[in-house]
């Protein structure tokens, strides 16, 4: 059965909860920050989650599913910033991610990760406040293409998820991203001598 409003409508609202509660966690790490090792820490609970997340959905996301998607900016860019900021890739911490067994579910774990593209301006400018500004390629996301990568992806989910069942797939896939996103930030780093 066909859905009454686009996937990308109700991912949105059906998400909210969830992407506040993981907003949250982030804004207190990013005021936390005090140096650059401080925000490189901040970085690998990025990378560890994303670089999972991206494994999980390689599968189901094909160059045919959405052509640009070796151009979007991934898990590569938070370890070049990482590195770029002094420190090295060891410590991460442990990461579970949803189970993705489709493309609807994909797209929905990749709607979190793309989505963090919007807010990421924000951040940089928040970082700057505190005096950084060394490895923000991540969070610097398309520049000004950032709208219009937006909308091409929008545009795919909206195109693949037409029937209450794919979106209710994909909006169960993205709550579950976001929440085992928060459960990242819940770990005490580990430390390696």
């Amino acid at each position: 059965m066909e859905a009454k409003t686009n996937a990308s409508t109700n991912i949105k609202e059906s998400t909210k909860d969830a992407h506040v509660a993981l907003e949250k966690q982030v804004v207190q790490r990013l005021k936390s920050i005090r140096s650059n090792a401080d925000y490189a820490a901040l970085l690998k609970y990025f990378y560890a989650y994303f670089n999972h997340v991206e494994k999980a959905i390689a599968p189901y996301i094909t160059e045919s599913l959405l052509p640009d998607y070796k151009e979007r900016r991934n898990s590569s860019y938070i370890k070049n910033d990482i590195l770029a900021l002094g420190s090295k890739m060891g410590d991460l911490p442990a990461t579970t991610v949803p189970v993705i067994d489709n493309h609807v579910k994909a797209l929905g774990a990749l709607y979190v990760m793309e989505g963090s593209i919007m807010g990421g301006s924000i951040i940089v400018k928040m970082l700057e406040k505190g005096g950084i500004t060394d490895g923000v390629s991540f969070f610097s996301g398309y520049g000004e293409a950032t709208g219009p990568m937006w909308q091409k992806f929008v545009a795919v989910m909206n195109r693949e998820a037409i029937s209450d069942a794919q979106q209710t797939d994909m909006i169960q896939a993205a709550n579950e991203t976001f929440s085992h996103f928060s459960k990242v930030f819940e770990q005490v780093p580990v430390v390696q001598s």
